[in-house]
């Protein structure tokens, strides 16, 4: 760990972050791990996967 992480590190034992913030952070999270249940569960639609393209070109 470097000076830069334990200076941040005291600056949010000092002043931690509001609860709004915390809740806003929480809420990320758990959508994110909603989104990644849903996807575990049902799996990835097909009309959201690529087709064979050549060289990674999208074509039109």
């Amino acid at each position: 760990m470097n000076l830069r992480q334990f200076v941040r590190m005291a600056k949010w034992a000092h002043k931690p972050p509001s609860a709004s913030r915390v809740k806003l952070i929480l809420g990320a999270i758990a959508l994110c791990l909603i989104l990644f249940a849903f996807e575990r569960v049902f799996g990835w639609p097909d009309w959201l996967t690529m087709g064979n393209t050549p060289k990674g070109r999208i074509t039109r």
